[in-house]
């Protein structure tokens, strides 16, 4: 396993982490396979463990919390706030009345007294900086948290709250998980550099482009991945983008074969091979999975392998653009575009 420092902080991290989201009812994982999940990862020399209050709406974080019981201080842990929790409309978003509110309900999920790294899951629109970051830095002179990021931030809003912090003399987003793989590459553009110019940490979730990249989907093979299942859309092949995106699948794989690696060690060598990032986060629902994951560890890949890529996917080209978490609010609703 291979380690790296965690933006500024000092903290070592592992350049995998292990993701939670499918502990619980999303991945129909139960406490003892996650707990072997945690055994395993442990063992392998992963010490990142990331998770949310959202995933499996708590049960993921109170799987977490079990499974790392009696070795706390072993395990860089990290959850996340702000999507919805339940119908009540203040039970979401990133407000003082809600965070303070949340961070006590992860902590007791987890049970633990404090957090490494709580991050703010989506950028709310309807919350100012200045409330987000205060509430933050109060909740870190507490003890509760170590140190705090974002998540799926533009790049535009990650600026603003790094000069927000600085003009209210305000703690700081330290880090930033985007979503990064070589199938989608378009924070290359702008999130990126802009992490790279404020020493933030980078923790890149879905490498393996939500299955795509993990050798279950190709040509002439059914797909029946757990996510095909959820989110069938993102997997019809008689729409132009998936076919473009397989058609890129088909094409890595040569990469890889004549490399010498798996499609996996492919992807997750190339997320973790870009300076700017940290850890890519991995989110196995099996030992087997894992397993596949973990032989990425110490994978590096060549100037040749990567230009190969590049020769598939652009720099900086997201192919499935439809599919990006951090789209400004006026895209999406023409009343806030209009007056």
């Amino acid at each position: 396993m291979q380690y790296r420092t965690l933006g500024r902080t000092g903290v070592q991290v592992s350049t995998l982490a292990l993701g939670a989201m499918n502990f619980g009812a999303i991945g129909r994982t139960t406490q003892d396979e996650a707990a072997t999940l945690v055994d395993a990862a442990l063992a392998a020399g992963i010490n990142l463990i990331d998770t949310a209050d959202m995933y499996s709406d708590g049960e993921s974080e109170k799987m977490v919390g079990k499974a790392i019981a009696g070795r706390r201080e072993d395990v860089v842990l990290a959850t996340k706030a702000s999507m919805p929790m339940g119908d009540e409309r203040n039970h979401q978003g990133a407000s003082r009345r809600w965070l303070v509110t949340e961070l006590d309900n992860s902590l007791r999920r987890l049970d633990v007294d404090h957090v490494d790294l709580y991050q703010i899951h989506r950028w709310d629109p309807k919350t100012g900086d200045e409330e987000t970051l205060s509430a933050l830095t109060d909740l870190q002179r507490a003890g509760k948290i170590r140190y705090f990021g974002s998540s799926t931030f533009p790049a535009y809003r990650i600026v603003q709250a790094q000069w927000a912090a600085r003009e209210h003399r305000l703690s700081r987003y330290v880090t930033e998980q985007p979503s990064y793989s070589i199938l989608q590459r378009g924070i290359e553009i702008h999130v990126l550099p802009v992490t790279e110019e404020y020493g933030m940490g980078v923790l890149a979730w879905s490498p393996l482009a939500s299955g795509w990249l993990s050798g279950a989907v190709r040509e002439g093979r059914e797909i029946s991945t757990n996510r095909s299942a959820v989110l069938p859309h993102r997997f019809d092949l008689s729409l132009p983008g998936n076919r473009a995106r397989l058609e890129a699948v088909e094409r890595l794989v040569k990469v890889a074969d004549q490399a010498g690696l798996s499609l996996i060690q492919l992807a997750l060598g190339f997320v973790v091979a870009h300076p700017g990032v940290t850890s890519a986060i991995i989110g196995p629902r099996t030992l087997e999975h894992l397993e596949s994951q973990l032989a990425a560890a110490d994978t590096v890949l060549s100037a040749d392998v990567l230009d190969a890529i590049d020769e598939i996917v652009a720099p900086g080209t997201d192919l499935a653009p439809e599919e990006k978490h951090d789209t400004p609010p006026s895209l999406l609703d023409a009343s806030l575009r209009r007056r």
